[in-house]
């Protein structure tokens, strides 16, 4: 019974790096990252505007090529707290309490953009391959902690996940007129897990099992209208559809060395995005506003234990995110930017043990960047950003059994888990007109 006290914990370990906002990586590449996100209104460079609204790359005329790489750190923390029972089951009254540290590491984040056109062409076209979401963590066996225990002592003992999703996007941009942009792009999606433990699995008496690898393959689009008023103002708005992924097909190994299989899906959700920018003389500001239909995503929408106590998914509530950037370019040939991205927390207390692995979402975070142009043709990007999920995200322990005793589902009294996080990123970029 008391294997089902930390059984979605597993699953904030499948979601660490989804660290930003939700689901969702704030930006793509150190130009963007270095705004706070916002280029739905303010394409500063190619990877940003591929990424948030395809209308935007009308404002580039040259063939460009840009490689950005990010070394993501994230510092979470897991930490429980569980009632101690008799050699009967009852409460003593006494509590066991502990925290474990992540040990992971660094996880590089990839981008890759082209965008292509000429001055006297109305078309604009661009391709990019973006890491926009993925994680890794391992937190490791430990007696001091209760949900690190070994699962035969009612624990999940070491914990480890990789998770990570890849966009390859074709975009087409046509300037309608000379201040009206629209743009449109559809995209494909390759994404990669692995658990240990599984908690969408069905537990047996060895607990839950492990994983290898799988992986599944998405798709969707994004459509986006671009305004430059070309006296400083700037306006824009896309919409980024579901990416609708088939299923995880995870192969599962038992403690006893017994051997299963299970499906998992988890789409990646519609996001509406609306930007304002300006430009004047050496200053360039921008400001982003989204909202993200996590309410409307499988494997977001559904919450709870199905009848054999696995996990049926997140149970998140849309989110909304502001993004917010300053570039000041008074400096011959070395850009200064800063940004601010804040993100609103789709967990609700009572459903937080299902979303452990989602407590990584990142409530605050800063960024400082700047660029160097060596030439008219090539220009490199630096990046640092700090997160922070501003306090923790807890809530009761949850157990089926108990569900219906403490509906709806199955909080043990006096029981806590709590996950928080800090994050930084150092990235680099290079941009190649040819």
């Amino acid at each position: 019974m008391k294997n089902f006290f930390f059984l979605w914990c597993v699953y904030l370990f499948s979601t660490t790096m989804f660290s930003q906002a939700g689901h969702i990586m704030q930006g793509v590449g150190s130009v963007n990252m270095s705004m706070g996100g916002a280029a739905t209104a303010q394409p500063l460079d190619i990877s940003g505007a591929l990424h948030w609204n395809p209308a935007t790359i009308s404002t580039f005329d040259d063939t460009i090529l840009k490689l950005d790489v990010g070394l993501f750190f994230s510092s979470p923390e897991l930490s429980s707290t569980v009632p101690e029972f008799d050699g009967e089951g009852q409460p003593t009254g006494n509590f066991y309490s502990g925290t474990t540290k992540d040990d992971r590491g660094v996880s590089p984040m990839p981008a890759l953009a082209m965008v292509w056109g000429k001055p006297e062409s109305k078309h604009t076209f661009g391709a990019s391959v973006f890491g926009i979401s993925g994680f890794g963590v391992t937190f490791p066996e430990s007696m001091s902690n209760p949900i690190n225990m070994p699962q035969s002592m009612g624990g999940f003992g070491r914990v480890e996940s990789d998770y990570m999703l890849l966009q390859i996007g074709l975009a087409w941009a046509y300037e309608l007129t000379d201040e009206l942009s629209f743009g449109i792009q559809p995209t494909l999606d390759y994404a990669a897990l692995e658990l240990m433990p599984n908690p969408t699995a069905n537990p047996t008496q060895a607990g839950y099992p492990s994983t290898d690898k799988a992986s599944a393959l998405g798709f969707g689009g994004q459509v986006g209208l671009f305004y430059n008023s070309h006296s400083g103002i700037k306006a824009g708005v896309s919409y980024k559809t579901t990416q609708y992924f088939g299923d995880f097909e995870l192969d599962n190994t038992y403690l006893d060395g017994t051997t299963g299989t299970n499906s998992f899906n988890m789409d990646y959700p519609a996001i509406l995005s609306f930007g304002l920018g300006y430009s004047l003389g050496t200053i360039d500001l921008a400001l982003d506003y989204r909202i993200v239909d996590y309410e409307n995503t499988d494997g977001f929408s559904a919450v709870g234990w199905t009848q054999t106590a696995s996990v049926q998914g997140f149970g998140w509530k849309n989110i909304n995110i502001v993004s917010a950037g300053l570039q000041y370019k008074g400096i011959n040939k070395f850009p200064i930017r800063v940004g601010y991205t804040y993100s609103s927390n789709p967990i609700d207390s009572d459903v937080a043990f299902f979303n452990i692995p989602a407590t990584a979402i990142i409530k605050n975070a800063f960024q400082v960047g700047f660029s160097y142009e060596f030439s008219d043709k090539f220009t490199m990007d630096a990046l640092y950003h700090y997160g922070s999920s501003g306090g923790s995200t807890s809530g009761p322990l949850l157990n089926p059994q108990f569900a219906q005793a403490y509906p709806p589902y199955g909080a043990i009294p006096g029981s806590k888990v709590s996950y928080d996080m800090t994050t930084s990123m150092i990235g680099i970029g290079a941009s190649i007109k040819l």
